[in-house]
């Protein structure tokens, strides 16, 4: 398994926030909000089990070739959810942020804006990876056309 984030180690975790907007909260407030959390994680925790992250909105695009749930034109939560993914080398790291003094005023000041509450699932990884290059690319179709044949 290649790594998605440098340092991720291949039994750590993935968690995984998903924030739905309240009406009166923009996204300007979230990426705020979001952006002082992570900065204090970033600076209390990235020798204790801090890996990485992101956070996504919805763009509000649905995949019509991806998804098998008919063929909506545009999703509802646009520009109103966002998911916050952070990478941990433990279960047990990643919990002791959400007990600190420092942590949890900023983590309270997020979940003011969810009207869903909160909740956040651990995953482990199965597998991530980056794309080939164009070289790669050719290579990895070659190969293929060749076994295809020989099979």
């Amino acid at each position: 398994m290649s790594s998605l984030i440098q340092g991720f180690p291949s039994d750590g975790i993935v968690t995984v926030n998903r924030v739905i907007l309240k009406p009166e909260y923009t996204v300007d407030d979230l990426e705020e909000r979001v952006a002082t959390l992570c900065e204090n994680v970033k600076t209390y925790h990235s020798d204790t089990g801090f890996v990485g992250g992101f956070v996504m909105l919805n763009s509000g695009a649905v995949s019509n070739e991806g998804s098998s749930i008919g063929q909506p034109v545009e999703s509802p939560l646009k520009d109103k959810e966002a998911q916050i993914v952070t990478f941990w080398k433990s279960f047990d790291e990643h919990e002791q942020p959400h007990r600190s003094e420092t942590f949890q005023p900023l983590f309270q000041q997020v979940l003011e804006l969810c009207e869903n509450g909160n909740e956040e699932i651990a995953y482990r990884m199965l597998w991530s990876g980056s794309a080939y290059s164009s070289e790669q690319a050719a290579e990895a179709r070659a190969a293929k056309e060749r076994f295809q044949k020989a099979a």
